[in-house]
């Protein structure tokens, strides 16, 4: 159970308190360039800990249990972090306004996936994850990365409108799919 790709993806968990620490002061620069250097990291360790299994041999079941669980956690802290606290160049939140609708969309298709997931679980019905999947996160990756980095650098817009447009582009998949898991989904439910 203690292999080292179980340790990298126990860390990104434990990791979520420190990320959310460093986003709870407005305006505090240096905490944000902490925080997305620390971002940084745990998604390195997020294609590590997958990689490293598959390579040696290792995947577990804690693993396959616990992996998605850390990428919901993390997402979902920093979303709701980056709704919530001020720090945008103008005090605003540093999502805010229209974009709070994308960040609602990935936030509720996390929870809304987990559930679905585990109820085809128990029917041992697999859902893989699809190409789209990828990009989708990919998008979403970069979005919370460059709004992190957006309330350590206020004065680079583009880092904000990157960060923006890759978040609407992330909900557009996320949008997408959801409704290929909740197809495949359906089909079980009677």
């Amino acid at each position: 159970m203690l292999t080292l790709p179980n340790l990298l993806t126990l860390s990104r968990i434990l990791a979520v308190p420190i990320l959310m620490v460093l986003l709870w002061y407005p305006g505090w620069r240096v905490g944000y360039g902490a925080a997305f250097v620390l971002y940084c990291i745990v998604g390195i360790t997020d294609y590590f800990d997958g990689y490293l299994a598959r390579a040696q041999g290792t995947v577990s079941k804690l693993g396959i249990f616990l992996d998605p669980i850390a990428d919901k956690i993390m997402v979902g802290a920093v979303i709701v972090m980056l709704i919530t606290t001020g720090g945008g160049p103008d005090g605003d939140p540093i999502i805010h306004g229209w974009n709070v609708i994308p960040a609602l969309v990935i936030l509720l298709r996390e929870i809304a996936v987990s559930g679905l997931r585990e109820f085809l679980a128990q029917l041992s019905v697999s859902v893989p994850v699809s190409r789209l999947a990828k990009w989708k996160t990919t998008f979403q990756m970069v979005a919370l990365g460059a709004l992190i980095l957006s309330g350590s650098v206020p004065d680079q817009l583009w880092v904000h409108q990157t960060g923006v447009v890759s978040l609407w582009a992330a909900a557009v998949l996320t949008l997408v799919t959801g409704w290929d898991y909740l197809r495949v989904g359906l089909k079980h439910m009677d």
